[in-house]
Parts: C-alpha cells; structure tokens; sequence
C-alpha cells in the first residue's frame, strides 16, 4: 500500500463532478499550487446529472492514467472521489480506470454504515478518508468505538477523518455567524473532542469548510484555531481560498529549531530554549509532526525578512 502523508493534503478542494475543466486540475494544468482536489459525485451535484457527472469522471480519471503519481511537483493534486454512497462507491470501485485516483472521501460515515463502506471500497491500493458529519459526532464514546472500529475495519488505508462543520451545525438547526469563527458556535466543543478522542488513536483530522469569501482575516484566525488543535489540513470551497490555507500551514523558523533540537540524538532530557523548557521524551511527536508539516509547506520568513529555503515535499513517501 502506498503511504503518503496527511500533511500532504494542505487545501483541500472540492469540485462537482460535472465541471468541465476538471481534467486541467488534476493534471495541474489549473491551480497549480492545488495540494489536494475532492471530485464530488454528493451533495455538489443534482440527482439529475449524475449520469452526466459518472461519464465525466470516468473520462478524466481514463485521460489522467499516464500523469506520475505521487509526484505532487510536477503532476497536480492529489485526487479523491467522494461518492453518492456505498452502493455507487462499489462500482467505483471496480472501474479500471479508479487507478488513477488516489482515494474516496466516505461521506456521513458512521458506526452503522461502517461495515457497508469497508465492503464497498475494498481496493487496498485506495486510501480513503471518511468525513465525520452524523448526530454520533457529538458524543465522545461513540467516537472512540468508532475510531476503534476504523482501526479493524480499513486500518491504515485512513489517510485522514474529515470534519463535515456544516452537516454537523445542520443537526443543530444552525449555520454559521459570518462574523466569527466556527469555534465561537458548539463545534467549539466537537473539534476539540474529535482532536482529543480520535487524535489520540492516531488519526490525522482536517478541518471544516470556511464558506465566507469576503473575510479573509477571520478565515486566518480559524486556521490558528484548527492548527492549534492539530487539524492538518482544511477544505477549500474556492479557489481563492488555497494559497491562505496552504500558507497558514507553513512553519515558523522559531517552531522549526525547536523541533530539531528536540529529535537532535544528543538532545539533553530537559534543556531550556527561548525561555521554554524542552523535553524530547513528551515533545517528540510534536516536534516530528512540524518537520513534517516544513517538508509539505516550507517555512514562513523570519522578522526581518530572512526565509529559510521552501522545504516542499517533491515525491510523497
């Protein structure tokens, strides 16, 4: 099975299965600094063009098999489907031409369809990424039985779970205030929970859609909440929303010495730095997670305008 990063995801982009130019993005003709594209065969499109929307994207995933895969540089996004449900991922799942695709989103996923998702998308050559978007989201048993449950049924084939913020704000009865951030509404308490619960079985979660394109400080202020929560990446639902997004991922120079000071093999086991005590024993997963986090994303520019070289990653590993 193929292995590739959750940090590779950065923005992720989602796109109705029946856009024309679909083909231009995923051979990174179009968005070129695009990490990770989401074809949409849900909510995005009408019951009415979903013969239209399978044609399309069987033809863009035939005309897309000869791109280098894994090779994010030079070959465009990575790519995922996200199905209608179990039944249409099943027959995606036997199409020759799926190769091309990196994965499914799994929407609504749950304890009861589990079972049902894990039969249908049983190429292991796929990785997937199931969204947390149901009524179970809100309670932190149901969680850690699920994260449980993922763990037996698709194991390590779980490039991410996904935070569906607007399905989640649905079973409220609410929608978010365009003027604050999602954590300022109950999801103040779900993400946190999620990246508490699931986070400590091991899972990468992203973060949920920010739908206002008018307030682009207030988008960067719930990136630092969704980074401060350890969220690796964040859906996009515009184009102009995935330089902010891929940017507020890049490390800081400070965040970066700290990290390889702590992985250093002769790292003491409690040393001060910056006015900060540093202890490799508890600090190495997070000091491992930001040298990831540079290789995918770089690193922001010291004060004074020195930068460190762009670390992006060429060739998934």
């Amino acid at each position: 099975m193929k292995h590739i990063s959750p940090f590779a995801l950065g923005a992720t982009l989602y796109m109705p299965a029946t856009r024309p130019d679909i083909l231009d993005v995923v051979q990174g003709a179009k968005l070129p600094g695009l990490r990770s594209l989401v074809i949409c065969l849900e909510d995005a499109v009408a019951a009415t063009d979903l013969d239209h929307a399978l044609a399309s994207l069987r033809e863009v995933l035939a005309l897309s098999q000869t791109r280098p895969r894994h090779d994010q540089a030079h070959s465009g996004p990575l790519v995922f489907i996200r199905p209608r449900d179990a039944d249409m991922a099943a027959r995606l799942n036997d199409w020759a031409e799926i190769a091309s695709a990196d994965g499914f989103v799994l929407p609504k996923l749950c304890m009861a369809s589990l079972n049902q998702w894990a039969l249908a998308v049983a190429n292991p050559d796929l990785l997937l990424m199931p969204t947390l978007e149901t009524r179970e989201v809100f309670h932190p048993n149901a969680m850690a039985d699920l994260g449980a449950a993922l763990h037996d049924a698709l194991g390590e084939r779980v490039l991410a779970l996904r935070i569906g913020g607007n399905d989640l704000m649905s079973c409220l009865g609410l929608r978010r205030n365009p003027a604050t951030t999602l954590y300022q509404t109950p999801m103040g308490y779900v993400i946190p929970m999620l990246a508490g619960v699931l986070g400590a079985q091991g899972f990468a979660l992203t973060g949920p859609v920010f739908e206002q394109l008018a307030t682009p400080a207030l988008l960067a202020e719930e990136l630092q909440l969704d980074i401060a929560h350890g969220l690796v990446g964040k859906t996009a639902i515009h184009p102009t929303q995935i330089a902010p997004i891929n940017e507020a991922f890049r490390v800081s120079i400070e965040d970066l010495n700290c990290a390889r000071m702590i992985l250093n093999d002769t790292a003491p086991a409690v040393f001060r730095h910056n006015d900060a005590m540093l202890e490799p024993a508890t600090h190495k997963s997070w000091a491992t997670n930001i040298l990831e986090r540079a290789k995918w994303h770089g690193v922001k520019p010291a004060e004074g305008g020195i930068a460190e070289p762009v670390r992006l990653a060429e060739v998934a590993r």
